[in-house]
């Protein structure tokens, strides 16, 4: 599925075809089952009872195939959020449900912690698909994030970029460290203890200036 969007998070996705929805369904279980790199598609074609040909022209190549994915599993959750080119609302609102939504729609779909893993398995050995998930997920959010917060100076962040990627990273991080390095039962945090703690940071600039 190409990109093309001049924002990095502008979420104006084609709607998933019948077919393309048959080829991410089987193309997702090749993945978890054999790992990305000894995922081709002839494995993808055959469990999907497609042919090989099919999914050249639907995504080009494996690469294609498994942004494909992390579109489908991530990007599209925020679309009620994201489907214009700029964030709107107010901060405090918006930002929780962006936190909200990610934390739900997104970290609890067991095929996007399960994909996730699989980046960290095999970023040692394949660089790209580590970066192609940062591109994919993280520095999206991060420019669109970057951009409302400098939109609002009300808020008085003097560099919207970085609070934006501490945002994104701490939802990251919350999913790897809770859901993948058994966070849960060594250091178990709530949700909205981490969500209440973000706001924090964002809003306190704001209260600390009118105060």
């Amino acid at each position: 599925m190409p990109h093309t969007s001049t924002s990095p998070l502008e979420i104006e996705l084609p709607a998933i075809t019948q077919k393309q929805e048959q080829i991410l369904q089987g193309a997702i279980r090749v993945f978890l089952r054999e790992g990305y790199a000894k995922t081709s598609m002839d494995r993808v074609s055959t469990e999907a009872g497609v042919s090989k040909q099919t999914i050249y022209s639907h995504f080009q190549d494996k690469e294609g195939l498994f942004t494909a994915l992390m579109e489908r599993l991530t990007l599209r959750c925020f679309q009620s959020i994201f489907a214009h080119t700029e964030l709107q609302g107010e901060p405090a609102s918006l930002l929780r449900q962006v936190g909200e939504t990610y934390l739900t729609k997104v970290a609890d779909n067991p095929d996007y912690v399960a994909l996730l893993r699989l980046v960290i398995t095999e970023s040692q050995n394949f660089p790209e698909l580590a970066k192609l998930y940062n591109q994919t997920v993280v520095q999206r959010g991060r420019f669109l994030l970057s951009q409302y917060f400098a939109s609002h100076p009300e808020l008085n962040i003097t560099d919207p970029e970085a609070i934006a990627h501490i945002f994104m990273g701490s939802l990251v991080s919350y999913v790897i460290l809770q859901e993948i390095m058994y966070g849960k039962e060594l250091m178990s945090l709530s949700r909205d203890r981490l969500l209440d703690s973000l706001m924090t940071l964002v809003m306190s600039q704001s209260t600390a200036c009118l105060g």
